[in-house]
Formats: C-alpha cells, sequence, structure tokens
C-alpha cells in the first residue's frame, strides 16, 4: 500500500506533467493525503487535501473538477482545497498542537 507522501507526491507530479499551469500553482501549495472513516461499517477513504492561500485558492478553484478526476483515477475520493490563512487565524485550532511541521509550513504559504 502506498504511503499518503508518496500518493501526494504522484498526484503532483501528474498534475504538473499534464497540466503545467495547474501544477505551477500546486507547487506553492502544501498537498497531503487526508484519510477518514464514514459510515457503518466504517469505510476508510482518503482525500487529496490542498492548503493554498486565498489568491492561489480562487485560480485552483475554477479547475476543481480536473483535479478531482485526476484523483479519482489514482483511487481518491475527493480533492478538498483548504485556506491556509483562515486556518491559521482560527482561534479554535489545534492545528499547532496536531501537527506543528504542518503548522511551520503553512505559515510560510499564507505569507
Amino acid at each position: 500500500m502506498l504511503t499518503g507522501d508518496i500518493l501526494a507526491k504522484e498526484f503532483t507530479r501528474i498534475v504538473t506533467q499534464y497540466h503545467p499551469k495547474i501544477g505551477e500553482l500546486l507547487s506553492c501549495c502544501h498537498v497531503r493525503v487526508i484519510y477518514s472513516q464514514w459510515g457503518r461499517p466504517p469505510k476508510h477513504l482518503q482525500y487529496i487535501g490542498v492548503y493554498c492561500s486565498e489568491e492561489i485558492m480562487t485560480y485552483l478553484q475554477i479547475d476543481q473538477n480536473l483535479l478531482r478526476e485526476i484523483a479519482e483515477s489514482m483511487g481518491l475520493v475527493q480533492v478538498v482545497l483548504l485556506n491556509a490563512t483562515r486556518l491559521l487565524r482560527d482561534p479554535m485550532s489545534k492545528l499547532k498542537q496536531a501537527d506543528p511541521r504542518l503548522w511551520l509550513e503553512l505559515h510560510l504559504l499564507a505569507v
């Protein structure tokens, strides 16, 4: 089974290879595989999470269906765009304690 890091890198590589303009935008983002469970009995789902700034998010939303098709062809469920700036400013967020490395990387993206 492939790990999340390998899947995220492969997703970025495929997008960059076939759609260079979108790949250029993804190079300014943090791409990660998000694992979740849903339903009874629990079904394990894998999403692609793209953490990006608000400006880049507007451009990626235009091509979100294309990103979704690539993710589905890789066996992933969905592509979710997450606003890094909003996550960092959320006072209830426990991201700093849960994943300090991601929290620091999001600071670099939000600048």
